[in-house]
This record gives C-alpha cells, sequence and structure tokens, in this order.
C-alpha cells in the first residue's frame, strides 16, 4: 500500500466519526431511531445511523484515494459494488425507518447480487479443488445461481449477528482485516485501499457502538443499512479474492474467513427446522445468548466472538499460504460446523461448562427459568438482544416474531 492508501484510511477514519456526530441528530428528528420494546433493553432511543456514516465515509475516501494515485487504475468493477450498496443502503433506510415486507428486502438483496455478478463480473465459479477434481470443482451454469444464493445468506447471516452491541460490526472488522492482510501478504495488494478504508471506518463506528467499562449504552446503532451493507461488502471480498486465475486466497479458505457469521445462521435456521418451528422464528438461542447466560458481560461476549472470527480467519489463511488442498479446508469447515451445532443443541450443558469451569459466576437460574428466558421471556445483559429490522419492532407494531431471509 502507498501512503496515499494509508492517507484515505485516516480520512475515512475522521469523515466515518464527524458523520455520526452530526447524523445522530437529524437521525432523532426524523424519527430514525431504535426504540426499546419488551425484546430490546437498552436505554432511550437510539439513532441508526451506523450504516450510512460508514457507506458515506468509504464513498468520499476510496474517491480520494483513486484521485491522488500515482498509478492509473480502472476500477469497473467498483463501480458495481458501490451501485449495490448504495442499493442496500437506500432501502436498509427506508426499512429502518418504515417496515418493509419481507418479500421487498430479498428482492432487494437478489438485485444487489445481480449487479456484482453482471455488473463487477464477482461470481463464485470454482469451489476449489477435491480428489476427484484436482483442476478444480467448476459450476458452470449454477455459478450465477450459486452466487446469489450465498450472497443474499451472508447478507442476512451478518444481519443476523447483529444481536449485541458491537458484536456485528467486530465480527465485520476481523473478516475485513483479514482479507487486508490477505491481499497483502498473498496478492498483490489491489484490493488493499478499499478494505483498508472499510476497516478504518467500521473501526469508528464500533467507538460509538460497543459498550465498556464507563460506557454502559451504545450511541448508534448499525441498522438494517450497515448490517446490509457490511455482509454485502464481505461476500463481495470473499468471492472476489477467492476466484480467477490470480485468486489471493482458495476457495474453502473463504468459508473460514466468515466462520461464526456462516455458523450461526447454518446451525439456527436447521435447529428450528429440526424443532418443527418457523426457520426464520425469533429466539435467544445464539452462540452468544449462551455466554450471557453463563455470566458473561456483553462486552466480554463480543471479545469471544470476535476471538473465535479471528481463529477462523487465521485458519483460512494458513489454508491459502501453506496451500492446503481445498477438500480438507472444506472438510475440516464442516467438521466445525457439526461441533459448532453441537455446542447450540446442548446450549444447557455448555451454559453450565462455562459457568462452572470457566466463568464461575453467580448461579444463574435452574434450567426451567433458562426455557423461559431463551424464549423471550426475560431479560439478559444491558445491551443484549439489540436487533435490526423486524425484530427492532416487536411489540411496537404488534408483529409476530418472524423473520425474513435467514435472519434470527
Amino acid at each position: 500500500m502507498i501512503l496515499s492508501d494509508y492517507s484515505a484510511a485516516i480520512l475515512a477514519f475522521c469523515l466515518s466519526t464527524g458523520l455520526i456526530f452530526g447524523l445522530r441528530p437529524v437521525a432523532r428528528h426524523l424519527g430514525l431511531v431504535d426504540t426499546p420494546n419488551e425484546r430490546k433493553i437498552h436505554e432511550g432511543e437510539v439513532p441508526l445511523v451506523g450504516g450510512i456514516a460508514i457507506f458515506c465515509s468509504v464513498v468520499a475516501a476510496h474517491m480520494v484515494s483513486l484521485v491522488f494515485s500515482p498509478v492509473e487504475t480502472t476500477q469497473t468493477a467498483y463501480h458495481a459494488f458501490y451501485v449495490a450498496a448504495a442499493l442496500l443502503v437506500l432501502v436498509g433506510m427506508i426499512d429502518d425507518y418504515r417496515e418493509l415486507s419481507p418479500s421487498t428486502r430479498i428482492v432487494v438483496q437478489i438485485l444487489a447480487a445481480l449487479i456484482m455478478v453482471y455488473g463487477g463480473g464477482v461470481v463464485v465459479r470454482n469451489l476449489g479443488n477435491a480428489p476427484v477434481a484436482m483442476d478444480g470443482v467448476t459450476l458452470g451454469v449454477f455459478a450465477v445461481p450459486f452466487t446469489l444464493f450465498a450472497t443474499v445468506g451472508v447478507i442476512n447471516a451478518v444481519n443476523m449477528s447483529d444481536g449485541l452491541d458491537g458484536l456485528a460490526g467486530s465480527l465485520a472488522l476481523v473478516s475485513l482485516v483479514g482479507f487486508l492482510i490477505a491481499t497483502l501478504a498473498l496478492g498483490n495488494g489491489q484490493e488493499a485501499p478499499l478494505l483498508a478504508i472499510l476497516s478504518a471506518s467500521v473501526m469508528a463506528f464500533l467507538l460509538f457502538n460497543v459498550t465498556v467499562p464507563g460506557k454502559r449504552r451504545a450511541l448508534i446503532f448499525l441498522g438494517d443499512a450497515g448490517s446490509m451493507l457490511l455482509g454485502f461488502a464481505l461476500v463481495w471480498f470473499a468471492v472476489s479474492l477467492s476466484q480467477g486465475a490470480g485468486n489471493v486466497i482458495q476457495p474453502a479458505s473463504a468459508l473460514w474467513f466468515l466462520m461464526v457469521p456462516i455458523y450461526d445462521a447454518v446451525c439456527m435456521t436447521a435447529r428450528r427446522v429440526l424443532r418443527r418451528r418457523p426457520p426464520f422464528s425469533a429466539d435467544k438461542e445464539h452462540l452468544h445468548h449462551i455466554f450471557l447466560l453463563a455470566g458473561f458481560t456483553v462486552t466480554e461476549t463480543v471479545l469471544i466472538m470476535a476471538g473465535l472470527a479471528a481463529i477462523g480467519v487465521g485458519i483460512g489463511f494458513a489454508g491459502s499460504y501453506y496451500s492446503v488442498p481445498d477438500f480438507y479446508l472444506a472438510a475440516t469447515f464442516l467438521i466445525g460446523g457439526l461441533l459448532y451445532f453441537w455446542m447450540i443443541v446442548r446450549s444447557w450443558s455448555v451454559m453450565r461448562f462455562l459457568r462452572r469451569s470457566i466463568c464461575r459466576r453467580r448461579n444463574i437460574g435452574d434450567r426451567r427459568s433458562y426455557r423461559e428466558r431463551r424464549r423471550g421471556g426475560g431479560s439478559l445483559h444491558s445491551g443484549a438482544e439489540r436487533r435490526s429490522g423486524i425484530h427492532r419492532r416487536i411489540g411496537t407494531r404488534g408483529r409476530r416474531g418472524e423473520e425474513i431471509g435467514p435472519r434470527s
């Protein structure tokens, strides 16, 4: 990365910070806020401007980076990135302000994915090598449908993770920094400027979103605009860096870079189906809920989840660095997913283990009270279960606890 790239990242951080300060009162005036209800226990109305600030700062800083870059670049693919991202942010803002139908959100996400595929040429064509196909498992005519499915899935997986103050932003930041390190260490660094700018903007957002000692509540939230933007950015780089002749990471390694959101979304959906419940119904059985019930604070839970995400990024990076066959990377990812699913299914046992063997905190109640609480009957911690999208409006508009897409 050249000096101007670092300067652009600093600019993005400063712009994002300034926009957050400027947009907070505007959001309050317009009613673009998150209001507490029975599923959310944060204090007061919190502005939903995180995604708007991140997007605007990234666009401005990246344009500056391209203008002052001494190398002539033809970043036509980024035009598609910004068009699709702008569409998601705009629809997310509308959804934050006035709830849209589930079908509308899904259609918009598919449209963004189509812009990525046909406008940016970012598409999954190869799943990597395997014992029966050492030259790579190609998707052929299924490339575009598979890419659409993966894009919509990751966007909603990130939305699922937006359940605690700082969680979705922290998970996204870990993945973005991982992609940045990979493109610098394993590639030509072409994607580094935008990745650095995105990372810096998310860092600025987290300063206002995380809860730490001395700051017990978040000052802003991502909103649907932010969660869809970050989900789209992650799937864009996961695909663009893992496909083509000059790919930076292996196709199966991309799974590890997005380990936590993928595991959480797939396992939650599968568990509900096995229990004959609506796959997108609301509950409090995510991994971060288990940590909260085990006695961990919101801050500790976010740090643990970010640490798990960093481990996944490390495995993905090491797999590409040492050219581990994609088959083995995918197989170990599947095994890890099964272990994750087992932990969620055995959440009561895991919770007791965490409380007794690691936390050693005060008794948090019997199994019966836990079951009631995980169904939404009780509170957890300050800052917990702050959700974007439809969950924010449960209780205020009389809607049932249902979701769209793979949303929890």
